[in-house]
C-alpha cells in the first residue's frame, strides 16, 4: 500500500517537472533566440541605412563597387547595389554582370515602394540562411545580407547549456520530489494502517499527527472519530451488559431468532429449559420443537406484529404462554412464561369453588326451606320471629343464587361448560332477549325494545349458543333495570363489524364513572356496593358474561357517562 502511494505520488512529480522542464526550456530558448534575432535585425537596419546614407552622398569620391566593398567589411556582411529596376550595379561578392535581377526580391520590392524591407531566406547557392534588409537611394536601392549561420551555432549552444542546467533542475527537483513523496507515502501510510486497526476492533489505535495541513487534518479527525466510536462501543458493550444481566435474571425464558430461523441469543433460563441447550446460529426447530412455538415466531416475523400462543410440547407435563415480538432488523425474540404452575393454581381454585359451591346448595336449600316453612306456620302477630325468618330466608337465598353463580362461572372458565355453537340469526337472539324479559320490564316501569336502524333481520348470522347467549343478555338486561330504571327505557341493537355482528344493550339511566369501566368485569365488582345488596345481586353476572363471550371467540365491554346512561356491548363472530 505505501509503495503504491510512492509510485503515484512520485509519477505525479515526475510528469509535473518534466512537464516544467520542457516548457521552460521551450520557452526560455525561443525567447532567447527570438531576441537575439530581433537585435540584429535592428542593427543591420542602421547598418543599412548608414550605407544607403554614403551611397546618396558619396558617389562622386568613389565608385560604388568600392563602396559596396568597404561597407561589407565594415558591417561583416553583403552589399548589394541596385537600380530602380532591380538590376545589380555593385555587389561585394560577386560581379554584376553575372548576377540576376533583383526586382522580385520581397526586401527589394519593400525598399523601391519607399519602405524598409527585411526578409529571412536560405541562400539557394550555398544553403546557409541570410538576413536581407534593403532601404531605398535615389535611382535605385541597397541591400545588406548577413549569414544567420553565427545565430544558430550560438542558440544550439545556448540550447545545450539550457538542456544541461534543465537536467541538473529536474534531478535535483527528482530527489526533493523522492524525499516528499516518501515523506507523504509514510504518513498516509501510518493512516492507512491505523484505519485497518481500527476496522479490526483494536479501537484504542491512534494516528497522533502533530502536522496541521490537510493529511494532519484527516488524521486529527480520524483520531476523533475512533475516540467517539470508542466511546459510544463501551456505551453499548455496556447496555448490552446490563440487558443480559438483567434478562439472565428472568425467570421467563428469551429466544431471539432471526429473519431467517437462526438462533441468535439465548437467556440462561432458556438454556436450562430445553435439555440439549441451545444451540446458536443453528436453526431454531433443533432448540425448540413445538408447533405453536415456531408458528407464532414465523408469524412475527413475517407480520412485523406482536403474536401470543400457547406451548404444550416444549417440555412434557409443562404449558408455556408464548410472546413473540419482531425485531427492527428482522426476526423475532420470544418470552416463554411457565403457566403450569399458575394452571395449576387456578385449577385448584375453580375446583375449589366449584366444590363449595356444589356442597353449599344442599344446606343452603334446606335452611331456605324450613324458614319458609317457619314464616308459614308462624302467626302474623309474632313480628320478631317472622323479621328474623325473612332475614334468614332472604339471606339463604342470596347464598343460593351465589352459589349458583359460582359454580357457573368455574364451569365456564374450566372449559367444563361445553356450547353447542351454531349460526344462528341476530334477529332471532334479539326477539328472544325480548320476549323473555318484556313483561319484566313492563313491571319496573320500562319500555324494552329493539331499535329500528340497522335492521337486524338483514344482518349476518353469527356463531353462538342460543342458552349461553340468552344468559348474557339476561345479566346485562338484569343490570338495566336494576341501575338504569330511571332513564324508564332499554334499547336492544345489533350492527355488522369485521367478522363479527355487535350486540348492545343500552339504558338511559344515571351512567357508571370512568373509573369503574376496566374493572366491571372482575368477580365480586360493583360501583355500588350498598345499592346492590339491596337488589340481591351476587357481583358475577359481567364476569360470567366475560367468559361465555371469551369461549365463543368474541369480547365484552362497556361505554357510559355519568347521567347519559351506560351501554353494554358484545361482538359474536361470523361464520
Amino acid at each position: 500500500m505505501r509503495n503504491g502511494i510512492f509510485l503515484k505520488l512520485m509519477a505525479a512529480f515526475l510528469i509535473v517537472i518534466l512537464a516544467a522542464a520542457v516548457l521552460f526550456d521551450l520557452m526560455l530558448g525561443g525567447a532567447w533566440e527570438a531576441s537575439l534575432r530581433s537585435e540584429i535585425e535592428r542593427n543591420l537596419i542602421q547598418k543599412t541605412q548608414l550605407l544607403a546614407h554614403r551611397v546618396e552622398t558619396d558617389r562622386s569620391g568613389h565608385s560604388l563597387a568600392d563602396i559596396a566593398a568597404q561597407e561589407a567589411q565594415a558591417a561583416g556582411a553583403r552589399v548589394t547595389i541596385v537600380d530602380s529596376a532591380g538590376n545589380v550595379l555593385a555587389d561585394s561578392e560577386s560581379s554584376p554582370a553575372n548576377m540576376e535581377n533583383h526586382a522580385t526580391s520581397p526586401e527589394f520590392a519593400a525598399a523601391f515602394s519607399g519602405r524598409i524591407g527585411t526578409d529571412q531566406r536560405r541562400s539557394a547557392t550555398i544553403g546557409i540562411p541570410f538576413l536581407y534588409v534593403a532601404v531605398p537611394v535615389s535611382g535605385g536601392a541597397v541591400r545588406l545580407a548577413y549569414p544567420l549561420s553565427d545565430v544558430e551555432a550560438v542558440s544550439a549552444q545556448v540550447r545545450r547549456r539550457l538542456e544541461m542546467a534543465s537536467g541538473l533542475a529536474f534531478l535535483f527537483a527528482l530527489i526533493v520530489a523522492a524525499i516528499a513523496s516518501n515523506w507523504t507515502a509514510r504518513r498516509l501510510g501510518r493512516i492507512v494502517d491505523v484505519a485497518a486497526r481500527i476496522a479490526d476492533g483494536e479501537l484504542q489505535a491512534r494516528i497522533l499527527e502533530a502536522s496541521q495541513d490537510e493529511i494532519g487534518r484527516v488524521a486529527g479527525a480520524i483520531d476523533k472519530t475512533a475516540r467517539r466510536v470508542e466511546e459510544s462501543f463501551a456505551a453499548v458493550v455496556s447496555s448490552q451488559r446490563q440487558l443480559e444481566t438483567l434478562l439472565n435474571s428472568m425467570q421467563d425464558a428469551v429466544i431471539a431468532v432471526s429473519d431467517d430461523g437462526l438462533v441468535q441469543w439465548a437467556n440462561r433460563p432458556m438454556n436450562r429449559l430445553v435439555p440439549q441447550g441451545t444451540r446458536l446460529q443453528q436453526p431454531v426447530v433443533e432448540t425448540i420443537r413445538d408447533p405453536d412455538f415456531l408458528a407464532t415466531v414465523r408469524e412475527a416475523t413475517s407480520t412485523h406484529e406482536v403474536k401470543t400462543a400457547r406451548a404444550t410440547s416444549i417440555v412434557p407435563g409443562r404449558t408455556f404462554d408464548v410472546t413473540a415480538a419482531p425485531l427492527p432488523g428482522g426476526g423475532a425474540v420470544a418470552v416463554l412464561r411457565d403457566l403450569t404452575e399458575t394452571e395449576r393454581v387456578e385449577k385448584t381454585r375453580r375446583d375449589f369453588i366449584a366444590n363449595v359451591s356444589h356442597e353449599l346448595r344442599t344446606p343452603l336449600t334446606s335452611i331456605q326451606g324450613y324458614a319458609e316453612t317457619l314464616l308459614d306456620s308462624t302467626p302474623e302477630n309474632g313480628a320478631p320471629t317472622r323479621e328474623f325468618l325473612e332475614i334468614i330466608r332472604k339471606n339463604s337465598a342470596r347464598m343460593s343464587r351465589l352459589t349458583e353463580d359460582l359454580l357457573t362461572l368455574a364451569r365456564v372458565e374450566s372449559g367444563e361448560t361445553r356450547f353447542d355453537v351454531e349460526p344462528v340469526s341476530p334477529a332471532e337472539l334479539l326477539h328472544d332477549a325480548e320476549e323473555n324479559f318484556r313483561e319484566i320490564a313492563r313491571t319496573h316501569g320500562i319500555d324494552l325494545r329493539i331499535q329500528d336502524s340497522p335492521i337486524p333481520e338483514r344482518l349476518p348470522p353469527v356463531l353462538a349458543d342460543r342458552e349461553a347467549i340468552h344468559q348474557v343478555f339476561s345479566n346485562l338486561i338484569d343490570n338495566a333495570l336494576k341501575y338504569g330504571a330511571s332513564g324508564g327505557r332499554i334499547v336492544l341493537g345489533a350492527r355488522a363489524v369485521p367478522h363479527g355482528v355487535e350486540f348492545c344493550v343500552q339504558d338511559f339511566g344515571a351512567g357508571i364513572a370512568s373509573e369503574h369501566l376496566p374493572r366491571l368485569f372482575e368477580r365480586f365488582y360493583r360501583v355500588d356496593k350498598a345499592r346492590s345488596r339491596e337488589s340481591g345481586g351476587t357481583g358475577l353476572g359481567l364476569a360470567i358474561a366475560k367468559h361465555i363471550m371469551l369461549a365463543h371467540g368474541g369480547s365484552i365491554r362497556a361505554e357510559s357517562e355519568l347521567a347519559h346512561g351506560s351501554t353494554f356491548l358484545f361482538t359474536l363472530p361470523t361464520p
